[in-house]
């Protein structure tokens, strides 16, 4: 099936990157396969991230299939963009069809991009992980690559205004070395295996980051544990807590 609409929107992203001249640095891209099925397992800190997950498997001439919730492929202007990149539509109420859709797209050989957080981490640190990545990549007999994120966060993240026109801000895209299921039998082993690889790359992501507050009042994106304002692990995951009693369906 022909990409129509997936290489037009990486060319306008990349635009717009340009534009607002993002410091991206991308390391271990070459990690990502250049054929065969991969799943891609980033951390999670803001709206964008798949944007920027997804750039870092350009280089390998690599288009990922994002898994998102399933009220971004109906919304009436991004739900032609996420069908025609053939992300895979989530629905939190019956799972386990998006479980099997994304095993078929990574049998297929396709690369299948996950959050295995499930949602942003307010905290800025990784969050545990959900089982269904390891589950997956089980399933599918393909590796997974631990992605690390770091700076997208102060574009748009949860319960901050978005500043999409900010210029300059550097962006760090770092994938880990592919994990094989094949080399752990138990599935708590290799999903361990993934916390610890995906915190170590989130960890030097931050340590190495370009960038540091202008003042008191910029901190917000900076993890407590590294001096910053943003909530603990304890206290983002009552805010989460209390957000998800608001809305039960998300």
């Amino acid at each position: 099936m022909p990409e129509l609409v997936y290489p037009p929107v990486i060319a306008t992203a990349k635009t717009l990157f340009r534009v607002l001249d993002l410091k991206i640095t991308i390391e271990g891209a070459h990690h990502v396969p250049r054929t065969g099925g991969a799943v891609l397992a980033s951390n999670h800190v803001s709206y964008l991230d798949f944007i920027f997950a997804g750039l870092g498997a350009n280089a390998s001439g690599r288009l990922v299939r994002f898994m998102a919730k399933d009220s971004v492929f109906t919304h009436k202007i991004s739900g032609p963009l996420m069908r025609g990149m053939r992300h895979i539509p989530v629905d939190r109420q019956a799972g386990a069809a998006s479980f099997r859709a994304a095993v078929g797209a990574l049998k297929q050989g396709e690369v299948v991009g996950v959050f295995p957080e499930a949602t942003i981490s307010r905290s800025f640190t990784v969050k545990e992980l959900k089982s269904g990545t390891v589950r997956m990549a089980r399933s599918a007999k393909v590796p997974v690559l631990p992605v690390a994120l770091w700076g997208t966060q102060r574009l748009w993240t949860k319960g901050r205004p978005r500043t999409l026109t900010r210029r300059h801000t550097p962006i760090t895209i770092l994938i880990g070395e592919p994990i094989q299921p094949a080399d752990f039998p138990d599935p708590n082993v290799l999903a361990a295996e993934l916390t610890t690889q995906l915190s170590a790359l989130v960890e030097r992501a931050q340590r190495d980051y370009p960038d540091a507050p202008a003042g008191p009042e910029d901190t917000w994106w900076l993890p407590a544990h590294l001096g910053g304002t943003a909530p603990t692990p304890e206290e983002a995951a009552a805010l989460d807590a209390a957000g998800e009693e608001r809305t039960p369906s998300l």
